[in-house]
């Protein structure tokens, strides 16, 4: 899948059937339902790839002092781009991962 055809299905009401649980926390963030996205990075804590997208939800949320912890975990630092560059490149990581 690519980044536009992964942003095409933000049009349906439902992710994609199959869809890798990291991109389907990033599609209900896109959707507005941080909540949903939110459970599914935190269901693997400890492993690099769900910290790092809890680190870049709990930026969105506010709560700088949370993402750093978030971010540190993941073994990178605090992203200084917009919360739109953040999740795009998220995408795009997950997307190759996911090939």
């Amino acid at each position: 899948m690519t980044f536009e055809e992964f942003s095409a299905t933000l049009n349906q009401a439902k992710p994609p059937v199959g869809l890798p649980p990291l991109l389907e926390a990033l599609w209900h963030d896109a959707k507005g339902d941080w909540e949903k996205a939110h459970n599914i990075a935190q269901t693997r804590e400890g492993e690099k790839a769900y910290d790092r997208i809890h680190a870049y939800l709990h930026r969105k949320e506010g709560d700088r002092f949370n993402a750093n912890y978030w971010y540190r975990r993941a073994g990178t630092s605090f992203f200084n781009g917009s919360l739109d560059e953040e999740w795009t490149e998220l995408v795009r990581q997950q997307l190759v991962i996911g090939q």
